[in-house]
Protein backbone atom coordinates (compact mmCIF):
# COMPACT_ATOMS: atom_id res chain seq x y z
CA UNK A 1 0.00 0.00 0.00
CA UNK A 2 0.96 3.40 -0.65
CA UNK A 3 1.88 5.13 2.88
CA UNK A 4 2.25 8.50 1.09
CA UNK A 5 -1.60 8.30 0.41
CA UNK A 6 -4.08 9.90 2.51
CA UNK A 7 -7.70 9.46 2.32
CA UNK A 8 -10.31 11.97 3.70
CA UNK A 9 -13.71 13.10 3.08
CA UNK A 10 -14.04 15.81 0.16
CA UNK A 11 -14.58 19.24 0.67
CA UNK A 12 -16.07 20.34 -1.98
CA UNK A 13 -15.12 23.80 -1.44
CA UNK A 14 -11.85 23.17 -1.57
CA UNK A 15 -10.56 24.18 -5.30
CA UNK A 16 -7.72 21.33 -4.78
CA UNK A 17 -10.93 19.16 -4.04
CA UNK A 18 -13.34 19.55 -6.63
CA UNK A 19 -10.60 20.14 -9.37
CA UNK A 20 -9.37 17.01 -8.60
CA UNK A 21 -12.83 15.08 -8.58
CA UNK A 22 -13.85 16.95 -12.11
CA UNK A 23 -10.27 15.56 -13.41
CA UNK A 24 -10.29 12.58 -12.07
CA UNK A 25 -14.34 11.48 -13.27
CA UNK A 26 -13.39 13.61 -16.94
CA UNK A 27 -10.52 11.37 -17.36
CA UNK A 28 -12.22 7.91 -16.37
CA UNK A 29 -15.54 9.22 -18.21
CA UNK A 30 -13.27 9.49 -21.41
CA UNK A 31 -11.34 5.83 -21.26
CA UNK A 32 -13.17 3.37 -23.68
CA UNK A 33 -14.71 1.05 -20.56
CA UNK A 34 -16.55 4.34 -19.77
CA UNK A 35 -17.93 5.12 -23.31
CA UNK A 36 -14.87 7.20 -24.13
CA UNK A 37 -16.33 10.31 -24.37
CA UNK A 38 -15.52 13.67 -21.88
CA UNK A 39 -18.07 14.96 -19.97
CA UNK A 40 -20.04 17.79 -21.42
CA UNK A 41 -18.74 21.16 -20.13
CA UNK A 42 -22.14 22.62 -19.16
CA UNK A 43 -21.94 19.04 -17.00
CA UNK A 44 -18.92 19.85 -15.67
CA UNK A 45 -19.93 23.28 -14.46
CA UNK A 46 -23.05 22.35 -12.44
CA UNK A 47 -21.43 18.82 -11.28
CA UNK A 48 -20.11 20.05 -8.10
CA UNK A 49 -22.94 22.04 -7.38
CA UNK A 50 -25.25 19.55 -7.40
CA UNK A 51 -23.07 17.09 -5.44
CA UNK A 52 -23.44 20.10 -2.96
CA UNK A 53 -26.69 19.77 -2.69
CA UNK A 54 -27.03 15.57 -2.10
CA UNK A 55 -27.83 15.40 1.74
CA UNK A 56 -27.25 11.46 1.11
CA UNK A 57 -23.82 12.09 -1.10
CA UNK A 58 -20.60 10.32 0.80
CA UNK A 59 -17.80 11.79 -1.19
CA UNK A 60 -13.60 10.70 -0.77
CA UNK A 61 -10.57 11.12 -1.76
CA UNK A 62 -7.18 9.90 -2.02
CA UNK A 63 -4.52 12.43 -1.70
CA UNK A 64 -0.60 12.19 -2.78
CA UNK A 65 1.51 15.30 -2.45
CA UNK A 66 -0.85 17.98 -2.93
CA UNK A 67 -2.84 16.02 -5.77
CA UNK A 68 -5.46 14.26 -5.99
CA UNK A 69 -5.21 10.71 -7.21
CA UNK A 70 -8.74 8.62 -6.45
CA UNK A 71 -11.97 9.30 -5.49
CA UNK A 72 -15.21 7.66 -4.82
CA UNK A 73 -18.46 9.67 -5.54
CA UNK A 74 -21.07 7.32 -3.05
CA UNK A 75 -25.36 7.71 -1.95
CA UNK A 76 -26.33 5.87 0.55
CA UNK A 77 -29.71 4.50 -0.10
CA UNK A 78 -32.18 2.15 1.49
CA UNK A 79 -32.37 -1.44 1.04
CA UNK A 80 -36.30 -2.14 1.57
CA UNK A 81 -35.64 -5.73 2.18
CA UNK A 82 -33.32 -5.21 4.92
CA UNK A 83 -34.96 -1.99 6.34
CA UNK A 84 -31.17 -0.72 6.64
CA UNK A 85 -29.15 2.25 4.84
CA UNK A 86 -27.18 0.54 1.83
CA UNK A 87 -23.99 2.45 0.07
CA UNK A 88 -23.76 2.37 -3.76
CA UNK A 89 -20.50 3.49 -5.16
CA UNK A 90 -21.14 5.34 -7.99
CA UNK A 91 -17.80 6.43 -9.47
CA UNK A 92 -14.65 4.96 -8.43
CA UNK A 93 -11.51 6.22 -10.34
CA UNK A 94 -8.18 6.16 -9.88
CA UNK A 95 -5.85 8.35 -11.84
CA UNK A 96 -4.41 6.14 -14.85
CA UNK A 97 -0.88 6.57 -13.39
CA UNK A 98 -1.35 4.69 -10.13
CA UNK A 99 -3.63 2.22 -10.65
CA UNK A 100 -2.51 -1.00 -9.55
CA UNK A 101 -0.66 0.38 -6.12
CA UNK A 102 -3.58 0.12 -3.73
CA UNK A 103 -5.18 3.18 -3.98
CA UNK A 104 -8.70 1.72 -4.80
CA UNK A 105 -7.98 -0.53 -2.31
CA UNK A 106 -7.62 2.20 0.58
CA UNK A 107 -10.76 3.78 -0.69
CA UNK A 108 -12.83 1.47 -0.81
CA UNK A 109 -11.80 0.93 2.82
CA UNK A 110 -13.12 4.18 3.72
CA UNK A 111 -16.14 3.41 2.17
CA UNK A 112 -16.55 0.56 4.21
CA UNK A 113 -15.87 2.36 7.41
CA UNK A 114 -18.31 5.14 6.64
CA UNK A 115 -21.02 1.98 5.74
CA UNK A 116 -20.52 0.26 9.09
CA UNK A 117 -20.27 4.01 11.01
CA UNK A 118 -24.15 4.60 9.45
CA UNK A 119 -25.35 1.33 9.88
CA UNK A 120 -25.53 0.09 6.77
CA UNK A 121 -26.17 -3.68 5.55
CA UNK A 122 -23.53 -3.54 2.81
CA UNK A 123 -22.38 -1.51 -0.04
CA UNK A 124 -23.27 -1.72 -3.49
CA UNK A 125 -21.92 -0.69 -6.88
CA UNK A 126 -22.09 -1.56 -10.56
CA UNK A 127 -18.98 -2.08 -12.62
CA UNK A 128 -18.76 -3.34 -16.49
CA UNK A 129 -17.57 -7.33 -17.05
CA UNK A 130 -14.33 -6.25 -18.82
CA UNK A 131 -13.71 -3.45 -16.66
CA UNK A 132 -10.32 -4.54 -14.92
CA UNK A 133 -11.41 -2.86 -11.44
CA UNK A 134 -13.76 -6.15 -11.29
CA UNK A 135 -10.83 -7.74 -9.71
CA UNK A 136 -10.03 -5.38 -7.41
CA UNK A 137 -13.73 -5.38 -6.13
CA UNK A 138 -13.92 -9.59 -6.16
CA UNK A 139 -10.92 -9.72 -3.85
CA UNK A 140 -12.38 -6.84 -1.69
CA UNK A 141 -15.62 -9.33 -1.31
CA UNK A 142 -18.30 -7.79 -4.08
CA UNK A 143 -20.07 -10.79 -5.91
CA UNK A 144 -21.83 -10.63 -9.07
CA UNK A 145 -25.29 -12.84 -9.22
CA UNK A 146 -27.61 -13.84 -6.96
CA UNK A 147 -27.65 -16.26 -4.29
CA UNK A 148 -29.69 -18.28 -6.32
CA UNK A 149 -27.26 -18.12 -9.16
CA UNK A 150 -29.31 -15.16 -11.06
CA UNK A 151 -27.93 -12.35 -13.19
CA UNK A 152 -29.46 -8.87 -12.20
CA UNK A 153 -29.47 -6.53 -14.61
CA UNK A 154 -28.68 -2.56 -14.44
CA UNK A 155 -31.23 -1.11 -16.66
CA UNK A 156 -31.88 2.60 -17.22
CA UNK A 157 -34.13 4.82 -19.25
CA UNK A 158 -32.75 7.97 -20.02
CA UNK A 159 -34.16 11.52 -20.27
CA UNK A 160 -32.37 14.31 -21.76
Amino acid sequence: MPSEVTICAADLDDRLHYEGILRLLNMYASEPVAGGEPIADEVQARLIPELKQQANGRYFLAIESEAVVGVAICFVGFSTFRAKPVINIHDLAVHRDRRGQGIGELLLQAVEVEAKGLGCCGITLEVKEDNRARRLYERFGFAGGNPDGTVSLFMAKRFG
